[in-house]
Order: structure tokens, then C-alpha cells, then sequence
């Protein structure tokens, strides 16, 4: 299915523009009073960790918070992490499934960050991990704080794209983006309030 196919002229989405690029941007997909009811709810509802990862032989805890929820099957490593999932909830087994409907993918897991303030990031990175296979769909959902959202192509740096994402907004990638484009949010001086990411995965279950 397209990208294209996946919403209507309503949603006033757009597919963002690039060499090898799938990546769809809809604004409001959440209405502000049921994000905000969304956020509340996992923020009591979430258990997030802060893990230490190692990089270039320096071990540091990551600049956010984490929680891995999916099937029983479904571990997730990256950086040298292994995550194991806690169960689904009602509320995220809801958001699941109606994402899963509407860009017609089977989502098995979904990774929430918590950026509680402006000096919480997260750096370059592509969602190329082997367990999320060769063209992966990830279906991310931003509440709470606006954060700025920046990608760019590996090789061609000419190619970037800046996005601010506010509470309710939601970026579908898709194809062979991750091979290709890397993405992070950057830190920021300003004062800004929490922040939670939803990035909704098929992990191939061998």
C-alpha cells in the first residue's frame, strides 16, 4: 500500500520529500483532549527505565527514559541492550490496533521514550536493527512537549528534513527509509515539559 493510500486530504498529511524516503507526516492524528488523556494515562500506567548504554568504550546512562511493551516473544537489543517487553495494556493494545488497521501492518511491540525535559535527546540513529527486517513500517506518535524531529540522508547530507512535532502528531516510516536516513531529537535550552514517543514495530519473531 502506499503511503499515500494511508490517509485522507482531512488529516492535511503529507509524505515528506527524498531520495529513497517513505515517510508520511499527519498532524493532529490525535485530537489534543484525547492525547492529553493518552499521556496522563501512560505516565501512571508506565514503568520506564533508565538504562546505561556504551559508546566508543564509555559507558553513560541514556539522556531519556524507556519502556518496552509487546508480545511475549518479542526482546528487542540495541546499543548493546537487550529489552525484554512488559505485557500490553488495554489503552496502548487500543492505539496498536488502530494503527495496525490504518496503515495496514501487524504491530507486535512498541518502544515509548519519555523526554522529561529539554536536556533529554535522543542522537543519530536509524531503526535498521535485524529483528525489525530489511523495509520496517514504524508508526511514531508524539505527546505532550512540541519537540523539534530531524532527518537526513546517510550519504547525500544535502538531503535533511526539520519537523516540530507537537502533542498529537504522528510520522509513519515506511519502505527502505531506515537503510537510507537517520533521525534523532536533538537537545534543547529551552524550557520545555515532558514528553512521550510511541514507536509502534513488527519484531520478526524466528
Amino acid at each position: 500500500m502506499r503511503q499515500e493510500d494511508f490517509f485522507g486530504e482531512s488529516q492535511q498529511s503529507r509524505n515528506l520529500e527524498g531520495p529513497d524516503l517513505e515517510v508520511r507526516y499527519v498532524p493532529s492524528f490525535l485530537d489534543p483532549s484525547r492525547a492529553q488523556l493518552v499521556m496522563e494515562r501512560l505516565l501512571n500506567e508506565t514503568s520506564f527505565h533508565q538504562y546505561e548504554r556504551t559508546l566508543f568504550g564509555v559507558t553513560r546512562p541514556t539522556p531519556r527514559e524507556e519502556a518496552w511493551i509487546g508480545d511475549p516473544n518479542c526482546s528487542y537489543g540495541y546499543s548493546g541492550v537487550v529489552l525484554q517487553p512488559s505485557p500490553w495494556t488495554p489503552l496502548l493494545q487500543e492505539l496498536r490496533d488502530e494503527l495496525s488497521r490504518l496503515v495496514d501492518a501487524t504491530f507486535n511491540s512498541v518502544l515509548i521514550n519519555h523526554y522529561r525535559t529539554g536536556s533529554d535527546s535522543m542522537g543519530w540513529h536509524a531503526d535498521d536493527e535485524a529483528s525489525l527486517g530489511s523495509s520496517p513500517v514504524i508508526a511514531s506518535l508524539s505527546l505532550g512537549a512540541t519537540r523539534t524531529f530531524q532527518l537526513r540522508h546517510v550519504t547525500l547530507r544535502e538531503f535533511r528534513h526539520t519537523i516540530e512535532l507537537h502533542s498529537g502528531d504522528l510520522l509513519v516510516m515506511s519502505g527502505r527509509t531506515q537503510a537510507h536516513w537517520q533521525h534523532q531529537i536533538p537537545k534543547t535550552s529551552r524550557t520545555v515539559g515532558s514528553r512521550l514517543n510511541l514507536t509502534f514495530r513488527t519484531i520478526e519473531v524466528t
